[in-house]
Order: structure tokens, then sequence, then C-alpha cells
């Protein structure tokens, strides 16, 4: 009888880890479907956006042509491209909140980590934590010196500390996107054109550096990925005249459900 019980307990034990394992697999498979189809809507907008651009520059360049010699047609074109600015400015925004919840993938970080991660940003003076984001972001002039993608030696003990969380038994089941951004100053000097040619590459290159690093300090590089914004994705308005913005040179490190 006792073996009988015996069994019937370990079949049910047996069925809930099973069942489990079977919901956790169902709900990846769910995210990788919600993210390809993500995906696939934002390329139909991206598409969208550069048709708009090309029908606003053309418009403004008919408008320069036709000056004030046609006040009517001029009216129409001033018309048609304001309504073509504002239809770019909002697909830009869409494209922009699509590729964020692309990002963040619907995870939902546990309490326990997502304390970790305030702790170890409260700590930190070049980190701070975005809670509903699950995302940790480095100032990249903190991060590295002006034109180079070398980690400095402080920063490099802060992403050391934050692969400790990362490798923590509340992280395991985490992978980790590293997102590197620009402000939009040009790169003007020869030599640090020759390691990066424009702000995408620098911000690519910074992305790598650092996913190095925490792959040298025990994070598995199954769990990164990389990806490299330039200018392009900026935090805050840069100034007038490409002179940058210090809030818009950062490096963003992604905490996302595994195969995301």
């Amino acid at each position: 009888m006792k073996t009988l019980k015996f069994l019937v307990v370990l079949f049910i034990c047996s069925a809930i880890v099973l069942v489990s394992g079977c919901v956790g697999e169902q709900q990846y498979k769910d995210l990788r479907i919600k993210n390809d189809t993500q995906s696939q809507r934002i390329s139909e907008l991206d598409s969208q956006l550069q048709a708009t651009k090309l029908n606003l520059e053309q418009a403004k360049r008919e408008l320069e042509t036709i000056g004030s010699r046609n006040s009517i047609e001029a009216d129409t074109l001033t018309q048609k491209i304001a309504a073509l600015e504002e239809d770019l400015a909002k697909k830009k925004v869409l494209i922009a909140s699509m590729q964020q919840q692309l990002i963040n993938g619907g995870a939902q970080l546990p309490v326990e980590l997502s304390t970790m991660l305030e702790d170890f940003a409260k700590n930190e003076e070049m980190v701070t934590y975005d809670s509903a984001r699950s995302m940790i972001k480095f100032k990249s002039d903190l991060l590295f010196n002006k034109g180079s993608d070398k980690v400095a030696a402080d920063a490099e003990k802060a992403v050391k500390s934050l692969c400790k969380i990362l490798n923590s038994q509340q992280a395991k089941n985490f992978d980790v996107i590293i997102a590197g951004h620009t402000d939009d100053v040009p790169i003007r000097k020869a030599q640090t054109r020759a390691a990066h040619p424009t702000n995408w590459h620098l911000s690519a290159h910074r992305a790598i550096s650092v996913l190095n690093v925490m792959t040298k300090d025990g994070i598995s590089s199954e769990r990164t990925s990389i990806r490299g914004f330039g200018e392009f994705r900026p935090a805050s308005p840069n100034k007038a005249n490409k002179k940058g913005n210090p809030l818009n040179r950062r490096v963003e490190i992604y905490i996302v459900a595994k195969g995301i």
C-alpha cells in the first residue's frame, strides 16, 4: 500500500514537472512567434517610412523650384510637406515603440533580481536602472574615453559587478542584449575614423567591448547579443549643428526572456 502511495505521489510530481516544462517551452515559443510578427511589422513600417522620406524630399525640391512664382501650387506643396512631416514623425514614434517592445520581449524580472539591480545602480555613479524596461544604462562618457571603444578600468569593475548579478540563480533564465548609442557629433579624427568609420560603427564596437568583458567574466556567449544604434535612437534631443548631447552617449543592457 505504501509503495502504491509512493508511486502515485511520484507520478503526480513528475506530471507537474512535465507540465511546467511544457508551459515554459510554450511561453518561449509564443514569445518567438510574437517577436517574428513584430519584426515583420517593423520592416513594413520602415519601408513605408523610407517611401514617405522620398516623397517629402521630392515635395521640398518642387517647392524650391517653384519659389514664389505660383502661390496656389506653393501653398498646396507646403500643406503636403506638413502632412508628410507629421506622418513621418508618427511612423518614427511607432517604430521606436515597437522596437522597444521587441528588445524587452515581454520579460518580467523576478522581484529579487529587480531589487539586486536597483541596489547595484544606487552604488554606481555611471549606472541607472529602469525596472519598467528591465534595462541597465551605462553613461558612455564614464564607460569609455572619447572616440574609444575600450572599456575604462573603473567601468570594467562596474560591469563585472553586474556580471555577478547576471550569473546569480535569480538571473540564470534570462538573456542579455547590449545596445550601444552615440550622439550626433560626426567622427572627425582620421585615426578614430579608421577604427570606427561612423557613429553606427562606434556604437556597435562599444557594445561588443562590453560583451567581451561580460563573457570573460563568466556570462555565457549563448545568453548575449549586441545592437548598435549609432545616433539614430536619441534619448534626448541633440543640440543644434551637430553638437550632441551627453545623455545620448550610452550603453543599455536589457535583461530579456531566453530566446528573444
